[in-house]
């Protein structure tokens, strides 16, 4: 159901362009396919198919009306029929995308191949053909949060929660007493909110009546006072109250940005925002703390994708500057959505699927000093959808939204007690940073957690849980192997300096000078400790070919 909010109008307009190769056998398929009715969209093609009716178009266009509605399995059989005959670029991406989806990463790479031929210019594919083996280092990312389903989830769509003191309010299409949507047929959206209880537990979700109205409504961001809400819905308010956009000719209109005021115990001033437009969508609202600036999600001339993350000052006497789009560090040529905006305001977090990724949309992190965004890694991201994170300070929880159980969930989100460790390589004679040196970090039962290769400025950064202590273990040919210890924190930064000496300080006229090497305790193979001892005489014998050594061992 998050779809909703993703591509509102690249996708509408995608369906006018692809529809030019219709014909009267597909006029009912196309007519519900433009009204944005999926499922009953691809019925309508899977009976051509069935009556051998079928071509390229119709494959592409049955593939499509699966990807909407995120069956990747359907999805990627008609994809692939469909790619038997030359498609468009993004129709490959599609394509990829769905088979990383069911964690097919070679399959979606053989798809991305084509697509960056298709499309060079794309940053997405230029990321692709900058690094296409790019899974290995994304598995390797210290887990930053536990995560589990919440007890309030029902059987339809539940996302994009935010908790305001002991209020959570998030979006549900749980109401079943409401008109279904042809685009998954599920209830209509609306606005919930729930009790988070003193003991962690959420309870009474109900519906908030004053801000819903018969169609889309939600998700919403609240001042940090609690009387504002900002909220996304499919309807634009006038004397007579809520009522759909008619200028549009599909069962979906476009999502405008909202404003309400709390008082009297009800939500009532619903205005909406004046850069709303019946030409584009604007939704997702993630308001700051000081309540200065407005985050949302929008498809508005300007944008560099379907979806971007887009800004906008709020004036302290109600007024609006003019929206920013937040640019290529953020925004790709794909859908990024779901923004929020920590209280600290030094991170914002959104959901991408134009930026390397597990599958479908991934949880990224935007450093704002920096001016990075990276991936959150498992277990907050998946194969599936996963978006609409926010995290709550006071709390100290997060939330998460996501389709991987099959359907939009929402998932309580616990951060682990994390250290960075930041680990730099020099020469211990110069000081001179060493790059492509090889990194190891060890824990405590001397299990390899992960290896890297320095960069230029001789560093390496792992991230690694609390209290618990650590070896790192540096090499470079040319130079002493060596080890150096990482005390446990309770999560400060530790920094190692990893001083390296050049393997001629270990050799001299007569011998080799190395550490003793143990036996592991009651065993017959050397300890790890003494395995990479040995490693230092390897280096000598390279440098050396015609040097002949001597060794002895006791017990």
């Amino acid at each position: 159901m998050k779809k909703i909010y993703i591509s509102m109008l690249s996708i509408v307009s995608l369906s006018l362009t692809t529809l030019s190769a219709q014909n009267k056998d597909t006029q009912k398929a196309d007519k519900l396919f433009k009204r944005l009715e999926y499922v009953d969209a691809a019925q309508e093609y899977l009976k051509l198919t069935e009556n051998g009716k079928a071509d390229g178009y119709v494959y592409k266009q049955l593939a499509d009306s699966y990807f909407n509605t995120y069956n990747a399995v359907e999805a990627t059989t008609w994809y692939a029929k469909a790619v038997e005959t030359p498609q468009d670029a993004e129709t490959y991406h599609r394509y990829a995308q769905m088979l990383k989806a069911q964690g097919k990463y070679e399959q979606a790479n053989k798809q991305m191949q084509t697509f960056a031929s298709k499309a060079p210019n794309d940053q997405r594919a230029k990321d692709f053909k900058a690094n296409p083996n790019y899974l290995p280092s994304l598995l390797d990312k210290q887990k930053k949060f536990d995560i589990k389903p919440l007890d309030i989830n029902s059987d339809k769509s539940d996302f994009g929660a935010v908790l305001h003191k002991d209020a959570l309010y998030f979006t549900s299409a749980r109401n079943a007493a409401r008109k279904t949507y042809g685009w998954n047929e599920e209830p209509f959206l609306d606005i919930y909110k729930a009790t988070y209880n003193v003991d962690g537990t959420i309870t009474n979700a109900e519906t908030v009546s004053d801000l819903n109205s018969k169609w889309h409504d939600g998700p919403s961001s609240l001042s940090e006072d609690g009387n504002t809400i900002y909220f996304s819905s499919e309807s634009f308010k006038e004397k007579g109250g809520f009522e759909k956009d008619k200028s549009i000719n599909a069962k979906l209109g476009q999502v405008n940005l909202y404003k309400a005021t709390y008082s009297n115990g009800k939500w009532s001033n619903i205005t909406q925002l004046p850069f709303n437009s019946n030409a584009y969508s604007t939704g997702n609202p993630s308001l700051s703390k000081d309540g200065k600036t407005l985050y949302f999600a929008s498809n508005r001339p300007g944008s560099i994708g379907g979806t971007d993350i887009w800004k906008v000052a709020v004036n302290q006497d109600g007024s609006y500057g003019e929206p920013e789009n937040l640019g290529s560090k953020v925004n790709t040529e794909g859908e990024e959505n779901f923004p929020f905006v920590t209280q600290d305001n030094k991170t914002l977090y959104f959901a991408s699927n134009g930026r390397q990724g597990f599958g479908g949309l991934d949880v990224f992190a935007y450093d704002m000093t920096k001016g990075e965004s990276t991936n959150l890694g498992k277990p907050v991201n998946s194969e599936k959808d996963d978006f609409a994170f926010s995290v709550n300070a006071e709390k100290n929880i997060g939330f998460l939204s996501t389709n991987r159980s099959g359907v939009d969930n929402i998932y309580l989100a616990t951060p682990v007690c994390g250290v960075e460790v930041i680990t730099v390589v020099t020469d211990a004679k110069t000081g001179k940073a060493l790059a492509n040196a090889s990194v190891a970090i060890v824990d405590e039962k001397k299990n390899v957690i992960a290896t890297e290769t320095s960069a230029a400025n001789g560093q390496v950064t792992y991230y690694v849980e609390c209290n618990k202590a650590y070896t790192i273990q540096a090499s470079k040919d040319g130079y002493e192997s060596n080890i150096f210890p990482v005390a446990a924190s309770k999560g400060e930064t530790r920094t190692v300096e990893a001083a390296l000496n050049p393997i001629d300080v270990i050799v001299t006229d007569t011998e080799v000078v190395l550490k003793p090497i143990f036996f592991e305790f009651n065993k017959s193979n050397i300890t790890q400790e003494g395995a990479f001892e040995l490693d230092k005489l390897v280096q000598v014998l390279k440098n050396n070919p015609n040097m002949v050594v001597l060794a002895k061992a006791h017990t």
